[in-house]
């Protein structure tokens, strides 16, 4: 089949017709970058934030190969190796963590911008830091998902930056001569007795979103059993009880990379780590039927930088096939989201625990 970039898909993450697998800041990454790639050699080219392929694949169709990915949300991985199976270009890149090995001796990367300033330095120190020399980083975004702050993030590590002319809405920065690289370190801060640790990209930072702290405020005593997680961020939730219930053992999940070393490292910092497993899944797809009898959720509503109603429905689904008869779900959601209906029908009888000015805390019983 011939390469094309309108025949990506999103599958597995979710598909609708106002989500698309690419735009036009993908294209003009490949524009920007084609004359640059011809020369990086096989296992020079690198692609961080790539959402569903786009850029890997697009780089594979010119001639690249060796191409080292990385992708935070295993939506993203999962849809790249499924549109690279489709169009016959499965064995041109490899997979990698957020490491020193992604980027070492990298002499073209096209990222797309994070939305985190803080994700943007992680990735930039780390470029800077293992890079060759004479790398040449092309990142870009849509224009208005773009600031100035993120030219002074990659001045800190790079002495030139470029700037193209906008084109449909979408524009690249083009970084050249690193300097001062660093490896990523969780940022670390004590809240409500828990120290939380949290790399550039997890949600809420080193901090506890009100939702999640309305959560825990109201969450229940536990059974000697085993309790999830999901969707976990920086692992609070289950770090808050894993203190609270010393006999407790806490699975803890999310399909972000950033999320889940995280998480890891907030239980680590706690002194729970050996009652904590953390786990980058896709919803809840390694656990097992009707294996388990509590679920602390606290749903995201992004798609990447789309925001889409359709994402916290099949979480509940989700949720509703790992419980067992009796097991409950406790969710915590934005009041005007209105996801009650959504969990009296997916998981079953569902009862109000709290509620404040913005966020509603429920407890659904599964049938």
């Amino acid at each position: 089949m011939t390469f094309s970039l309108d025949g990506l898909r999103r599958w597995p993450d979710v598909e609708a017709p106002d989500l698309v697998a690419t735009d036009a800041a993908d294209r003009l990454l490949l524009d920007e970058s084609a004359a640059a790639r011809s020369t990086a050699g096989d296992r020079g080219l690198v692609v961080i934030g790539d959402g569903y392929g786009a850029l890997t694949l697009g780089a594979a169709a010119d001639g690249g190969r060796g191409i080292r990915v990385h992708q935070d949300p295993l939506t993203g991985e999962r849809a790249l190796a499924a549109n690279a199976e489709r169009f016959g270009l499965g064995d041109t890149f490899v997979s990698l963590p957020l490491s020193p090995e992604l980027v070492r001796g990298a002499r073209i990367v096209l990222l797309r911008l994070p939305r985190s300033l803080d994700a943007l330095r992680d990735i930039a120190g780390l470029i800077a830091a293992h890079a060759a020399a004479d790398v040449v980083v092309f990142a870009g975004g849509r224009v208005k998902h773009m600031t100035l702050a993120m030219n002074e993030v990659l001045h800190a590590h790079f002495a030139r930056l470029d700037v193209t002319h906008a084109r449909q809405k979408s524009r690249a920065l083009v970084a050249r001569e690193p300097h001062d690289g660093r490896d990523p370190v969780p940022t670390r801060a004590t809240r409500d007795g828990i120290v939380v640790c949290a790399y550039g990209g997890a949600f809420a930072g080193a901090s506890i979103d009100i939702g999640t702290r309305l959560l825990l405020d109201h969450l229940p005593p536990l059974a000697d059993d085993t309790a999830i997680d999901f969707a976990c961020g920086t692992g609070v939730i289950a770090t808050a009880l894993a203190l609270r219930h010393p006999s407790l053992r806490l699975l803890a999940c999310d399909q972000s990379a950033a999320a889940v070393a995280s998480a890891r490292a907030t239980a680590d910092a706690n002194g729970v780590a050996d009652r904590v497993q953390v786990v980058r899944d896709d919803m809840l797809g390694a656990q097992p039927d009707a294996g388990a009898s509590f679920i602390a959720l606290n749903p995201p509503f992004h798609s990447g930088s789309a925001v889409h109603e359709g994402l916290a429905p099949r979480m509940f689904a989700e949720a509703a096939r790992v419980l067992r008869p009796g097991g409950e779900l406790w969710t915590v959601w934005n009041s005007g989201l209105r996801y009650r209906p959504a969990l009296e029908r997916t998981v079953g009888p569902t009862r109000q625990i709290a509620r404040n000015a913005k966020f509603t805390v429920t407890a659904s019983t599964r049938r």
